[in-house]
């Protein structure tokens, strides 16, 4: 197992032989200058767009989380706008979802990195035996941590890297040994992993597997961009934060709006089945929600309106893999 000095040493060895002549004296208020060229222009750059175009990804997270949910996130790519979506490993719904995937291999997804559950009602995981992953665990239950925020600071205060670690292994080899190939990483309900080394080992797994990385916070971003990765410009959006009842109005609203560079929108559609409504009884209006402003024909308007370049994650992957672009 890598410890974080060992990711540390990595990281910076990785930039010294990216960019040889940088300055590496940088500190916290001096930026080398590699950070400043690469944040001298916008990250959309990096990826072949003109500095003036808008480009937003609209990816589908919680893949594998229930068969409602999978249902509707293909729905969402093959009829509606969004362009890729993020598939849980260790969710009940992940065998449906892999063999969707298998028979659509043009769908565009990455993997959902789990280390925290939604409810306490709806159990799942770790892909590791429970043995293997003992500080991943909360103590009072036996199962992963659920979604609040004292049990998440619960669960990062007494994570070991090394445990996690190996269940991150255990999820990416799941779906690799299923003959699927993803093309980014991203976090279930901690952005950028909730912890610094957490964070670095991402982008670990990320190189070692070939794969983009979702990047969301500051202190991040300024990480991979200074290794030369691309990520968003903008502050992301996550749809459990607009309000369902004025959402076709406020997703309209935020497209026009939109800046320019790369933006990512991480949207969470599902159908309203009795069975999901169970399992969720308060989210699965939000999912529902964005199921149906998904596959709308006003916002494949807007969006042609306003010109914006909606991808999946396949061109930063190429980029994060220093690959020429295949996908025109």
């Amino acid at each position: 197992m890598r410890t974080y000095e060992s990711m540390a040493i990595w990281r910076d060895g990785l930039i010294r032989s990216a960019f040889p002549s940088v300055d590496d004296t940088a500190g916290p208020e001096r930026p080398s200058r590699v950070e400043v060229s690469i944040l001298a222009r916008v990250d959309s750059e990096l990826l072949g767009f003109a500095s003036d175009a808008r480009v937003l990804i609209l990816n589908c997270d919680d893949l594998g989380m229930h068969e409602a949910v999978n249902a509707a996130i293909f729905d969402a790519i093959e009829n509606g706008v969004a362009t890729s979506c993020s598939l849980m490993a260790p969710c009940p719904g992940a065998a449906d979802a892999i063999a969707l995937l298998r028979e659509r291999p043009h769908v565009p997804f990455g993997l959902h990195l789990t280390l925290i559950r939604d409810n306490q009602g709806y159990v799942w995981g770790p892909s590791s035996p429970k043995t293997k992953v003992p500080s991943l665990l909360d103590p009072n239950t036996g199962e992963l941590f659920t979604d609040e925020p004292v049990n998440r600071d619960r669960l990062l205060a007494q994570a070991r890297l090394d445990d996690v670690e190996r269940e991150l292994r255990a999820q990416l080899n799941a779906v690799v040994g299923a003959g699927l190939s993803p093309t980014h990483l991203d976090w279930h309900c901690l952005a950028d992993g909730g912890r610094a080394d957490i964070f670095d080992l991402g982008l670990v797994l990320a190189e070692e597997y070939g794969l983009a990385a979702r990047v969301w916070l500051d202190d991040g971003r300024q990480k991979a961009r200074a290794l030369g990765k691309p990520v968003v410009d903008r502050a992301f959006l996550d749809s459990f934060t607009v309000d369902v009842d004025s959402k076709p109005e406020t997703y309209e609203r935020l497209l026009r709006a939109l800046p320019l560079g790369l933006s990512e929108w991480a949207v969470h559609p599902a159908l309203g089945t009795e069975d999901w409504q169970a399992i969720e009884p308060s989210g699965w209006r939000v999912r529902q929600s964005d199921h149906a402003f998904l596959t709308s024909d006003r916002a494949r308007e807007v969006i042609a309106e306003e010109r914006i370049q909606v991808i999946d994650y396949k061109l930063l992957q190429n980029a994060w893999r220093n690959l020429p672009d295949t996908t025109a």
